[in-house]
């Protein structure tokens, strides 16, 4: 297959990711379908894309007549049947389970053409750990999308089993989605800027458990230092506390480090009272102003 062959792009998951990934491919030309079991979570999918698009265009990405072009490329089906009839390749986004991305990889497997590209938008997981489960090693790898409102930034990561003609076929698909890929030459664990920003969500989360400093003066520290308009925790927000919740959960069982254990315990509190983050409009600050985003935040005590 060859990149003009690439007409349909198949989305596996309705959550935040899903509905990202499918501004830029719908941007591209590809029709995009976003499959999810939830018809609750589709419709909610369909709200929110707008919306995203919308701040977009106010940033001058793209013109709202292209946004407007694209939104009707998106469609959406709870037909797991639909959605892999003639889909040349799959991105997906369901919760960071392996047991669960087994079970989709393998269902989408005995319906999709032979053809089809699969491709996982994992944060955790190594593709060797599932790509038996594809039923098409060959065809399968990781494509790990970013924040689409701020950054173009895809990661790129074969296993061991990845056809060089797959990597170069995804590598085409992100350039003509608008994409910047960066190509790992192995795999490793949290990509390229995640493994570096996991190190500083790691700390943040350590000091806050440790009872160093409050949660705002750690974002403080950052910011008034970078300069940048986030500190860690109100980063942590944005990605979602939930998904913050499962990979720390992870490496913490994995690697049964009392810190990491500690941390997950933390992140918990939050999940289990819903306070998920921007998306809830509640995690670690309240939405949608938060305090790190007011003049004071910031502003030194006047002698």
């Amino acid at each position: 297959m060859k990149i003009n062959d690439i007409k349909k792009v198949l989305l596996l998951g309705a959550g935040t990711m899903g509905q990202q990934i499918s501004i830029p491919c719908a941007l591209a030309g590809f029709d995009v379908v976003i499959y999810d079991i939830s018809e609750e979570a589709l419709e909610k999918a369909l709200r929110r894309i707008p919306k995203i698009m919308a701040g977009m265009v106010l940033w001058k990405k793209f013109t709202q007549e292209e946004a407007d072009a694209a939104f009707k490329r998106i469609s959406t089906t709870t037909d797991p049947a639909a959605a892999a009839k003639d889909a040349d390749i799959i991105n997906e986004s369901v919760p960071e389970k392996p047991d669960l991305k087994v079970k989709i990889f393998s269902q989408f497997n005995a319906l999709c053409p032979e053809r089809t590209i699969f491709t996982t938008n994992t944060s955790t997981l190594l593709p060797s750990k599932i790509a038996a489960a594809t039923g098409r090693p060959e065809k399968f790898l990781a494509l790990h999308f970013h924040d689409v409102s701020i950054t173009n930034v895809v990661d790129i990561m074969p296993h061991p089993g990845t056809s060089e003609e797959t990597i170069a076929l995804v590598k085409e698909f992100a350039e003509k989605a608008g994409q910047l890929p960066i190509m790992l030459q192995k795999e490793h664990s949290g990509y390229v800027f995640n493994y570096m920003i996991g190190a500083l969500f790691t700390s943040a989360q350590t000091l806050a458990t440790s009872n160093i400093a409050s949660i705002e003066d750690i974002d403080r520290a950052w910011m008034g230092v970078t300069h940048m308009m986030q500190g860690p925790f109100g980063m942590m927000d944005g990605i979602g506390l939930d998904t913050m919740l499962s990979v720390t959960e992870y490496w913490a069982a994995k690697n049964k480090d009392p810190q990491w254990i500690k941390n997950a315990e933390f992140l918990r509190g939050y999940v289990e009272k819903g306070h998920l983050g921007m998306k809830a409009k509640k995690g670690f600050y309240e939405y949608p102003k938060p305090a790190y985003n007011q003049p004071e935040f910031l502003k030194g005590v006047k002698n």
